[in-house]
């Protein structure tokens, strides 16, 4: 006969998961602000386009004429990636990549800035056309907590893109 002192019984709410609560992420948070902005970062522009302000084609949704919101510095980590050189009829063409890693909750809690694709961003004296996103990492192996925007970026042609 079991007594009652003995009963196993269920807790009202479940426990939080094992080490990935929220004191945890906005610890890693913390730690990440401050390794990219003080330590391996590297600070560029973004030009963010005006959704407002923007002529979009009404078939195809492309920008027509793209307008944007005034520039914020932003502090991410960059990686040359690439440069070919191609002989055309035409000439010579040039096309130079980066990889820009972007802290995501640092931009869109702190800095209420969200990355899209077709966005500028100037890295040193150049600017360059965000063409794909993608997160790659998750907090803790959690689907729900990415924490890192990457941008493949292709150097703007001249004209292109005017300040």
């Amino acid at each position: 006969m079991a007594s009652d002192d003995n009963k196993w019984s269920q807790p009202d709410s479940p426990p939080p998961p094992l080490f990935t609560g929220k004191k945890e992420k906005d610890f890693v948070k913390q730690v990440n602000d401050e390794i990219i902005e003080r330590v391996v970062g590297q600070t560029i522009v973004y030009y963010p386009i005006s959704l407002e302000h923007t002529n979009f084609h009404d078939v195809y949704g492309e920008a027509v004429d793209k307008n944007f919101l005034n520039p914020v510095r932003v502090y991410a980590m960059v990686k040359y990636e690439s440069q070919n050189t191609t002989t055309t009829p035409l000439g010579v063409d040039r096309v130079e990549k980066i990889s820009v890693m972007f802290h995501k909750r640092r931009l869109t809690e702190d800095q209420d800035l969200f990355v899209r694709e077709g966005d500028f961003i100037q890295y040193g004296n150049h600017f360059y056309e965000i063409l794909s996103l993608a997160e790659p990492k998750w907090l803790f192996g959690q689907v729900e907590s990415k924490f890192e925007i990457a941008a493949s970026c292709v150097r703007a042609r001249e004209g292109l893109f005017n300040v």
